[in-house]
């Protein structure tokens, strides 16, 4: 196969989700930092906000992580003094994950810090959706 069979990484689709990620993830990281924060951790931090408690499993499943991933974070998380893990009382199995209240004074400076990044991408309102809703539609078909 010749390079003129290949197309260039500027054509291609998983090159721009790619690089684009990085520089989002960018955007967010001196925001991050003053919160002393991972972007992972902040993802946790969103999801927990979201559904208030999860199991490590579940809340895995959302962040496409597996616990191998995860459970160090979520220690990381909990000598920090942001989550706290237990076991369930309905299923001992199970471990719950929920954020201390500590790490919900927080959410205001989130809120900003997410306002912050939407602007920086310079779409507007309805192009920002537009576009949120495409990417999830492209994740959707591919993991079917």
């Amino acid at each position: 196969m010749t390079t003129s069979q290949i197309s260039t990484i500027d054509q291609r689709l998983c090159f721009a989700l790619y690089s684009t990620s990085q520089a989002i993830i960018k955007t967010y990281r001196p925001f991050l930092k003053s919160l002393n924060m991972t972007y992972p951790q902040y993802l946790v931090f969103i999801v927990l906000v979201e559904h208030k408690e999860l199991t490590v499993k579940h809340l895995g499943e959302y962040l496409h992580l597996d616990s191998g991933t995860l459970t160090p974070l979520l220690k990381r998380m909990e000598q920090q003094g942001r989550v706290i893990r237990q076991r369930s009382e309905q299923d001992e199995r199970k471990v719950m994950v929920k954020l201390t209240q500590e790490a919900t004074t927080l959410i205001p400076e989130v809120a900003q810090m997410q306002k912050s990044v939407a602007c920086a991408t310079g779409l507007e309102t309805q192009e920002f959706t537009e576009l949120l809703s495409k990417l999830q539609g492209l994740k959707q078909n591919l993991l079917e």
